[in-house]
């Protein structure tokens, strides 16, 4: 099969969807890949060391498009490249569709196979391709959130951990699975008063025995969501419903009453978000200020950190890529419910159910009655 990646242009994107070890691996399987000159450099991966692993190195991204057989990407397409779309393309990255109708409708149009990190399921329950992002997204949360919370931001001005004789900032974290769990290890690290929602009573139990009396459990209902976000002075939105629509946690009421200088992270905002009041930023224009509440809603915020973003992606796609990579895309979902658990869309159809039900006039079709 031939294999591309191209450079992302996603707005401060610099993570690349392989690296130089990723093409050794699928050259050695017996396969063609094309890099895009310069795709990795953002990541420290050079086009000598992307040669020098077996790949051929492509001047123009429209040449690797309309070269390869699977595309291996990080982040969605952006609207100028659905030119680049046609029909029987296996594009391997993150989507999101629930919160972009517009890019699922072009997928579909173009009969494009989107074979989506986010909602490759493993038998276990777990979402290998979803974690990784998550953990470095949950542990950034923290980091920005601390920064943001600075005066010189729109902030309160006040030390996440505080020192001796001064209150700790009170951390509030919108659910418990990879991405606030890793957010609760950083804040709870740090010395904050921190406090995690979760509807799901065992995750919570592991939760209080992981970090013991250094955090706050509550069962997430509204009335101990409102109180907790209303003396918060950094609210995490960790919420997470595989390929489907977050649900809206964090509510508009809830602005005036919260402190002013306050800081809202809305780590789910790829998905839409789990805040009322939430619009996707950039790294470039990251925050903005609604009734005194500091808004940070960057939709791709693993890509401030794009070497050990990646590497820990990469790590993880490798697998299920030269999987596909050898028996196609048909067979191997034949073979295997974990990655036909990955494609949203085949041959126009919408085939993951949590994303036919996001939207009203779509209907969700059994991939197995499409390839037999």
């Amino acid at each position: 099969m031939k294999v591309g990646c191209v450079k992302e242009i996603k707005n401060n994107e610099f993570r690349v969807g392989l690296t130089p070890d990723n093409v050794k691996s699928y050259v050695k399987a017996g396969h063609t890949v094309l890099i895009e000159a310069g795709a990795g450099e953002g990541s420290g991966f050079t086009d000598q060391e992307y040669a020098q692993a077996g790949a051929e190195i492509i001047s123009e991204a429209k040449d690797v498009w309309a070269a390869v057989d699977m595309m291996v990407k990080v982040k969605e397409p952006l609207e100028e490249e659905y030119k680049y779309f046609r029909e029987g393309l296996v594009l391997y990255t993150y989507f999101h569709l629930a919160a972009d109708r517009g890019q699922l409708d072009a997928l579909r149009e173009a009969k494009i196979s989107a074979v989506a990190y986010e909602t490759l399921q493993e038998t276990d329950g777990s979402l290998p391709l979803l974690a990784p992002m998550s953990q470095i997204a949950g542990r950034l949360s923290i980091q920005e959130g601390a920064k943001y919370l600075e005066k010189r931001f729109g902030g309160e001005g006040i030390l996440l951990a505080g020192v001796p004789g001064t209150p700790k900032a009170h951390v509030v974290i919108l659910g418990g699975g990879t991405v606030g769990m890793n957010a609760c290890k950083i804040a709870a690290g740090m010395g904050a008063d921190v406090t995690i929602l979760d509807i799901n009573l065992k995750r919570l139990e592991e939760l209080d025995n992981l970090f013991g009396s250094r955090i706050q459990t509550l069962v997430s209902t509204d009335s101990n969501v409102e109180k907790s976000v209303i003396g918060a002075d950094l609210v995490i939105g960790s919420v997470l419903i595989p390929g489907g629509s977050t649900p809206k946690l964090f509510k508009k009421k809830y602005l005036p009453e919260m402190k002013n200088g306050a800081v809202f992270v809305d780590v789910a905002i790829d998905q839409g978000g789990c805040g009322e009041s939430s619009r996707v930023t950039t790294h470039d224009d990251p925050v903005y200020i609604e009734e005194g509440v500091v808004h940070y809603c960057v939709g791709n915020m693993p890509g401030a950190v794009p070497r050990t973003s990646t590497i820990a992606l990469t790590n993880a796609t490798e697998r299920y890529g030269l999987t596909l990579a050898a028996k196609g895309l048909e067979q191997a979902c034949r073979d295997s419910k974990v990655i036909s658990s990955a494609v949203n869309t085949y041959k126009g159809y919408v085939t993951c159910k949590s994303l036919a039900d996001s939207y009203d006039d779509i209907e969700y079709t059994d991939l197995s009655t499409l390839i037999g």
